[in-house]
């Protein structure tokens, strides 16, 4: 540009594009990829993804597909945030969870984490903590009138309510200084344990917290709207957004009854989700609920400014491994970063350990460094809703948003939360809900890396002191490592009763270039079910593989090589394989038109990407065990 010439925005030297061209060249990369023939829209569908809940994510998102306008921050319906400054000015809440039964080992760990970044301590209390009576010294030195404090106490969230109340007096800061929750979540508990006995006494005496909150201490709130239990239980999002709609509504059903109006008892609400590792969703989510609640809120005549959701975000439990325990750092570390991002007033990152058992001080050090590093390096929440405006964040939001209200909207038409889990109908939806997602895990469509996916057998177990067991009863609490860990388990008792891990022999076939694809998936799926994988330093053949197997001292064996190596070696190598003593050979990949060959020369099974990982190595245990 010269002095005399106007300069031109750098957009305006390219033509634009629109989305028929971007079609063209999906089509393109279709063809050479082999995946499809499809053209226009439809090459475009190939590359769309199914989430649960029947959202259907698109591989590009435009101003077109943009949802209903979000509103602004602190306004209803609060989507992008549930007050004007979002977490801008002191950031969200650190909160760390504590479960030691012992409340002197509560107390140490207590002030350790609020001396080193922790603002709110979330205490477990009664069965699968520490016992009422100890409540007091387990927070010996905490500054009540600073720290917030919130209970998980289950059963017995009234007497730890009422010792809590006392030592905020016994402190001598004023209770409406006071901060937290109480935790009184009777619907909660009943998903939990599946008892309702006491149901009715529990809602009244979660009215009568509410009640004396109201007046004595508003920055208390009485009531967890807990969304945990059916995310545990193998819920989606939608679910349990649902879920916890349904909870909450019964909840304000209680409090008004019993005389507190509407936007007092809608103050007295706390809502707690799952964040996991998928960010977008997490996002989402968090928007979405805040949205659904202002909707809730405006049709009980509640006011705008007692309207916004209060949120409490938690790293997902299920997507914590007990193998490779050390990638949940990473895990966590996403699922935080999410939460901040989606809004959550307050953040908890579980240790990367707490599927262990109790976790240790480094575990608890680098969970809230984590969230030290997001809020103080990355600066992520001095910016209110970064998501907000992404066209597919919002048109997530809004899909979320409505699968879930059909969801509440059923629950309702059960007869409200209570009834709906006393009938079984939510945990049977649950239930299938989880069954799909199983079979996605088994079939590796959703990777567990450490797990399902590079798994390291050499890594040195570790090992943490039992954590407290918690209550059950009711939904069943699951994990994505669940089958996985059952196989490891299995190759564990191998390795205790033999010496050595289960082992397969992988025979790799032909040049390096025709092998090692299948080679490095074979190698990959067996280690997933804890069955070593050996091979020789080069491809064999009918002639030498007898020898090689014999050397590796496996019982079964694996063909590696590409379809065209496998017309011309596959069915001598398996019958060399046989004759040489192997009880099972597997080939990496289809058959295709060969099955009948390949299984007359002595191939037993076929693995391949998308197969039944998990059936694949239970039986090949099965044979292994009885070898």
């Amino acid at each position: 540009m010269t002095a005399e010439s106007p300069e031109l925005p750098l957009a305006a030297a390219f033509p634009d594009a629109d989305r028929e061209q971007w079609q063209r060249l999906v089509e393109g990369v279709l063809r050479k990829s082999g995946v499809t023939e499809a053209s226009g829209a439809a090459a475009e569908d190939a590359l769309a993804t199914d989430l649960q809940d029947g959202i259907r994510i698109r591989p590009l998102y435009t101003a077109e597909d943009g949802a209903a306008a979000p509103g602004h921050p602190g306004f209803p319906p609060f989507v992008r945030a549930g007050r004007p400054e979002g977490t801008t000015v002191a950031g969200w809440d650190v909160r760390q969870r504590h479960v030691h039964t012992d409340p002197r080992q509560a107390n140490e760990s207590v002030l350790a984490d609020l001396e080193n970044g922790v603002t709110s301590v979330w205490l477990a209390v009664g069965d699968g903590g520490v016992p009422v009576s100890g409540l007091e010294q387990a927070l010996q030195g905490v500054y009540l009138d600073l720290a917030a404090v919130v209970l998980d106490a289950g059963a017995d969230f009234a007497a730890a309510a009422e010792e809590l109340l006392r030592l905020y007096t016994a402190s001598g800061a004023p209770l409406s200084e006071a901060a937290g929750c109480l935790g009184a979540d009777p619907l909660g508990l009943l998903a939990r344990t599946g008892d309702d006995a006491k149901l009715r006494l529990q809602l009244e005496s979660a009215a009568r917290l509410a009640e004396r909150c109201t007046a004595e201490a508003p920055g208390l709130r009485a009531l967890a709207v807990d969304a945990l239990p059916y995310h545990e239980a193998g819920g989606s999002a939608a679910e349990e957004l649902g879920t916890s709609l349904a909870t909450g509504v019964g909840y304000l059903r209680q409090l008004t009854g019993a005389g507190l109006g509407i936007d007092d008892a809608c103050r007295q609400l706390e809502f707690r989700y799952a964040a996991t590792a998928d960010q977008f969703l997490t996002i989402a989510k968090l928007r979405a609920a805040r949205r659904l609640w202002a909707r809730v809120a405006e049709v009980c005549g509640a006011s705008p400014a007692a309207a916004a959701q209060r949120q409490h975000a938690v790293t997902s439990t299920v997507m914590m491994t007990r193998r490779d325990p050390w990638v949940n750092m990473l895990r966590t570390t996403v699922a935080g970063l999410s939460a901040g991002v989606g809004g959550a007033e307050a953040v908890t990152v579980l240790p990367f350990d707490a599927a262990l058992g109790l976790p240790d001080a480094f575990a608890r050090r680098i969970a809230r460094n984590t969230q030290s590093v997001l809020l103080e390096e990355s600066h992520l929440s001095k910016v209110i809703d970064p998501a907000g405006g992404s066209w597919y964040v919002e048109s997530l939001t809004d899909e979320l948003a409505r699968a879930a209200w059909a969801w509440f909207q059923e629950i309702e038409g059960a007869g409200g939360q209570a009834a709906a889990l006393r009938s079984g109908m939510i945990a049977g939806r649950l239930a299938e809900t989880w069954q799909r997602r199983t079979d996605d895990l088994a079939r590796r469509r959703e990777p567990i890396t450490g797990v399902s996916e590079f798994p390291h057998l050499a890594e040195p177990p570790v090992h943490r002191e039992p954590a407290p067991a918690p209550i059950g009863g009711g939904l069943p609490r699951v994990r994505r490592d669940d089958a996985y860990e059952r196989l490891r388990s299995r190759s564990d008792a191998h390795l205790a009763a033999s010496g050595a891990r289960p082992k397969v022999f992988l025979a790799a076939l032909g040049p390096v270039a025709a092998h090692t694809a299948r080679l490095a998936f074979a190698a990959n799926l067996f280690q997933a079910g804890g069955i070593e994988t050996v091979q020789e330093p080069g491809p064999v053949d009918a002639e030498s593989v007898a020898e090689a197997f014999a050397r590796s001292g496996a019982r079964t064996a694996c063909l590696c090589a590409s379809d065209a190596v496998y017309g011309e070696q596959a069915a001598a190598v398996a019958a060399a394989l046989k004759s040489a003593g192997a009880v099972r050979v597997h080939l990496a990949g289809k058959p295709g038109e060969r099955r009948e060959e390949f299984t007359a020369a002595g191939v037993d099974s076929f693995v391949f990407a998308g197969c039944d990982a998990v059936e694949v190595l239970s039986s090949a245990l099965d044979v292994m065990e009885v070898a």
